[in-house]
């Protein structure tokens, strides 16, 4: 019987090719003694199809698929309990392939597996798939050096876990405010748009001489409906330059960073979150074992705020040349002076790990009450808003009224 197979060589290449072979597992055997390992195999006649579109492969590189965090918290929490309920690895994860519904995903699985087969640690077949970051592929390693790899998983849950919940609360607390601005633009359009062009044909048709602000929002009105095409090509154009200006310079990434950290209200959470987060990897990582320099470029690189990276990369070059963590970290104001105590206590009593998970729980509850301000914030600033935008247009549609009681009253004269 004839086998499609697809297979990577020792260096890393791609291979693709037909077998002949009594069985699947002969031809994998056969394929194993080229030195080659198996990614996918099937039968030529393509018996091995996908039946739905649901377990349909969309196509791309496995290798730099990127993994969703709810996937990567599913597989570490179900391997963590069977590794820990005397299941080995291996069994683990065939049963994790034999229950996997994600095509990608399975074959991601599959490959890992069989490196396991041909002698590769569980650490070393992850570093192919850019899906597995660093932090956690380094967690694994240690966990396979001190025969803990049952722990190893659930570390890389709760890092992953604490993650979700981290990103969930900085969406929800963007989330308010950018929903209260919609509503203000969307607000101003309707008004301007439906409202007050059906008040400008009454007044004209009396003749009545407009008050000032009338006159401006009237201008404005037409502004909106008769160049509403030119008003949006203007914001896309905005957009496309931002996005464009911060790919490309890293000037102006650096320059927002930095600008988002003095935005009121928005630049602690963000400042916050990111050391939360840059506290809570140094936590695990320095517990799992890893050493120092690495376990902060690890937890560096884990860190979205550009400004804040760059002041962890100064610290980390001071302590490659032996200075301790805490007086590096006095250098830079981005670190607060508790952070830089609780480090010191940390260092010098040997509990550097217990130190910085302290401080990544302080950092969360910071962020948490950050984020209610900005809510608690919001409410009133943007009521205000409303109320403004709204008062404006309901003042600017009533002054010409009083001036139609006269224009009405001489008519009526004459």
């Amino acid at each position: 019987m004839k086998y499609k197979y697809v297979a990577m060589n020792a260096r890393n290449q791609k291979k693709e090719g037909a077998i002949e072979a009594e069985t699947q597992n002969q031809a994998i055997s056969i394929l194993r003694e080229k030195g080659l390992i198996v990614q996918d195999i099937s039968e030529a006649g393509g018996s091995d199809a996908p039946t739905s579109l649901w377990q349909m492969d969309m196509g791309g590189d496995i290798h730099k698929k990127k993994l969703k965090k709810k996937t990567l918290l599913m597989l570490f929490n179900q391997l963590g309990m069977m590794m820990k309920a005397g299941i080995n690895l291996s069994m683990s994860m065939q049963i994790m392939i034999d229950s996997e519904k994600d095509v990608s995903m399975m074959k991601i699985l599959r490959e890992i597996n069989e490196n396991l087969y041909n002698g590769f640690t569980l650490s070393q077949a992850m570093k192919n798939f850019e899906g597995f970051p660093g932090v956690y592929i380094s967690i694994i390693e240690a966990g396979e050096a001190n025969g803990r790899l049952d722990e190893a998983f659930q570390q890389c849950a709760l890092i992953c876990k604490k993650d979700m919940a981290l990103s969930g609360k900085l969406k929800s607390a963007f989330t308010y405010p950018l929903f209260l601005v919609v509503l203000v633009v969307a607000l101003v359009i309707i008004l301007c748009c439906f409202v007050l062009p059906t008040f400008k044909d009454t007044y004209a048709s009396f003749g009545a001489e407009l008050p000032g602000i009338t006159k401006a929002l009237m201008a404005f009105s037409d502004i909106l409906i008769g160049y509403w095409w030119l008003l949006i090509i203007i914001t896309a154009a905005i957009g496309f330059g931002f996005v464009t200006i911060n790919k490309n310079s890293a000037e102006f990434r650096m320059w927002f960073a930095k600008f988002q950290l003095k935005i009121p209200l928005i630049g602690p959470i963000v400042r916050q979150s990111a050391l939360a987060r840059f506290c809570r990897l140094m936590s695990t990582l320095t517990d799992a074992g890893i050493p120092i320099h690495k376990a902060m470029a690890l937890a560096r690189d884990a860190v979205p705020n550009l400004f804040v990276k760059e002041q962890i990369q100064h610290v980390l070059d001071d302590v490659q040349i032996g200075v301790t963590i805490n007086e590096a970290m006095a250098k830079h104001p981005v670190f607060d002076a508790i952070l830089v105590s609780m480090i010191r206590v940390g260092e010098e009593s040997g509990m550097l790990g217990d130190s910085l998970f302290k401080m990544a729980e302080l950092f969360e509850e910071q962020s948490d009450d950050s984020t209610q301000k900005l809510t608690d914030a919001m409410t009133p600033i943007m009521t205000v808003v409303i109320g403004g935008v709204v008062g404006t247009v309901v003042v600017a549609m009533i002054l010409p009224m009083f001036g139609l009681y006269t224009v009405v009253g001489d008519a009526t004269n004459k």
